[in-house]
């Protein structure tokens, strides 16, 4: 039997990117955050964490990379941010208290965790009762596989249709999980979340090398931040509260 491959480390978004304004729109109609503690699961270098800086009472920006937490580290220092904390996470244990969280943000992190399940069961441990959040996941359905695969003749990053393959196929030789709203939702019941509700994220063409192509697309097909059309979509958004 073919061993399935381990979920492979992430690469953050960068500053600057459309898609930290496209989550920050959807995250923000969502998610009351002036005043509260925020937990911001796998920050990464921050660049989605800055712009969350006006209005939390704190934002715990936690990560496993020590080098990503020295760059967040470094621009909040700079900038005399205040609200922003980077804090080194185990990818076991959450090092807060259990009830401390009032909302929590996480952006393309869950489908590279090594253990799904203990990320989701330390993630409701530090939420308060009542306590929601926000997660985006990449969607199946998305026409390239956006996290690339391990296969040796196409080491290509974006493999088309490579996401369509059944979950026990992709699994094996993709480089992180993906979800469909059905198995999202499923995942999240699961771990005792109940789920508001979920959104397809359109596609927000940072890849796209062709500036006049990429500029097009997102004045038309890629306008809105949300669609009803799965394949117009890279990721899927959830929004969720611990009972």
């Amino acid at each position: 039997m073919t061993a399935v491959a381990a979920p492979a480390r992430g690469k953050p978004a960068e500053f600057g990117q459309e898609i930290l304004r496209r989550r920050w729109r959807l995250t923000q109609a969502r998610l009351r955050i002036e005043g509260k503690r925020v937990l911001d699961f796998g920050c990464g270098n921050g660049a989605q964490t800055l712009t969350f800086q006006a209005g939390p009472r704190l934002i715990v920006a936690l990560d496993i990379d020590r080098n990503d937490l020295k760059t967040l580290g470094h621009v909040v220092r700079r900038e005399g941010v205040t609200t922003i904390t980077p804090v080194l996470y185990d990818g076991r244990q959450v090092p807060l208290r259990s009830g401390s969280i009032n909302r929590v943000m996480s952006f393309e992190v869950l489908e590279h965790v090594p253990d799904e399940s203990t990320a989701l069961r330390e993630l409701h441990r530090v939420m308060e009762p009542g306590a929601q959040g926000v997660l985006t996941v990449p969607n199946k359905w998305w026409i390239f596989e956006t996290h690339g695969a391990r296969l040796p003749l196409l080491p290509w990053h974006r493999v088309p249709f490579l996401s369509w393959l059944p979950h026990s196929l992709h699994r094996r030789i993709a480089r992180a999980r993906i979800y469909t709203r059905s198995s999202l939702r499923r995942v999240l019941l699961a771990h005792g979340f109940i789920v508001l509700d979920m959104s397809y994220v359109t596609a927000p063409m940072d890849a796209l090398e062709l500036p006049w192509l990429r500029k097009v697309l997102r004045r038309t097909v890629f306008a809105a931040d949300r669609t009803w059309l799965p394949v117009l979509a890279t990721a899927i958004l959830v929004h969720f509260r611990r009972p």
